[in-house]
C-alpha cells in the first residue's frame, strides 16, 4: 500500500471516528452512523490494499 493510500485511509477512519463521537455526543443518529459507515469504508479500503500488497509481494 503506497503512503498516499494509507494516508487517505487514516484520515478517513479518524473522520469518522469523529462523526460517530459528535452524533453520540449530540443525539443525532443520522451523523452517528454516518461515522461509522466511513470507518467501514476506510477498513474496507485498508483490507483491499493489504489484499493487493500480498499478491505483488509473492
Amino acid at each position: 500500500m503506497g503512503l498516499g493510500d494509507k494516508i487517505k485511509n487514516a484520515t478517513e477512519k479518524a473522520i469518522g471516528e469523529a462523526k460517530e463521537a459528535f452524533g453520540k455526543l449530540t443525539g443525532n443518529g443520522k451523523l452517528e452512523t454516518e461515522g461509522k459507515t466511513d470507518q467501514g469504508t476506510a477498513d474496507a479500503k485498508h483490507a483491499a490494499e493489504d489484499v493487493k500488497d500480498t499478491i505483488n509481494d509473492k
